[in-house]
Formats: C-alpha cells, sequence, structure tokens
C-alpha cells in the first residue's frame, strides 16, 4: 500500500491550499481516511478523517470551519481544503488509511491507521 500526498507550500496568513493523498494497493473506497499533522517540536495531532462511505468526517477544533476533508473514490484520492491559513497551522501534513474496512463511523486515533504517506510540509507566514 502507498499513498502519495502533495500540495503543501509556503504561504501567506489568510490563504488557501488543497492536500491531495493517492493511494495504491489497497481498495480505497473501503477503508476511512485521515490527515494528521506534526508541527516542530509536537506531537502527530488529528486534523481530520473521513469514513470509507464519504460521510461522518470529523475535525480538529481548531480547523474546523477553515478545513474540509474529502475524497473522489474515483480516483482513490482524498483531499484537505485548506481555508483562511495561520501560522499555527504550519506543520507537516500526513496522509493515512484506516487499518480497518468499512469501519462504522471514523476513528481519530493513529494507531488505529496503519500506512501512511511521506508528508507534505505546509508552512503559514504572518
Amino acid at each position: 500500500v502507498q499513498l502519495q500526498a502533495s500540495g503543501g507550500g509556503l504561504v501567506q496568513a489568510g490563504d488557501c491550499l488543497r492536500l491531495s493523498c493517492e493511494v495504491s494497493g489497497r481498495t480505497f473506497s473501503a477503508y476511512g481516511m485521515g490527515w494528521f499533522r506534526q508541527a516542530p517540536g509536537k506531537e502527530r495531532d488529528l486534523v481530520a478523517a473521513i469514513n470509507w462511505s464519504n460521510s461522518r468526517p470529523a475535525y480538529a477544533d481548531s480547523v474546523k470551519g477553515r478545513f474540509t476533508i474529502s475524497r473522489d473514490n474515483a480516483k482513490n484520492t482524498m483531499y484537505l481544503q485548506m481555508n483562511s491559513l495561520k501560522p499555527q497551522d504550519t506543520a507537516v501534513y500526513y496522509c493515512a488509511v484506516d487499518r480497518f474496512a468499512r469501519r462504522l463511523g471514523v476513528t481519530t486515533l493513529h494507531y488505529e491507521y496503519d500506512y501512511w504517506g511521506q508528508g507534505t510540509e505546509v508552512t503559514v507566514s504572518s
């Protein structure tokens, strides 16, 4: 299973970015997906998660109303639309695949995700 994350970059506060994560080697449509981020010196935290049926997204409180997670099963790709970016959003963003197929709901626990992308760096300047 391989995950390829892309779309990061250097932007200014208030700008937008869209991250993508393409998955191969697993039946994408059967698995929930998540975006996590890790800032320097901090733990890896959940940003958003979406279940296999494209419903019940979950978001970290810090990004609610600004970020939107979505998926296109036809393209085996998950997205994270990030609007109104803030300097505190600066981190390496990782995508990950749920270890269980067709889970009811979503999981926000990093150890419930068994495959991870390489990370894409987002830097937001003030």
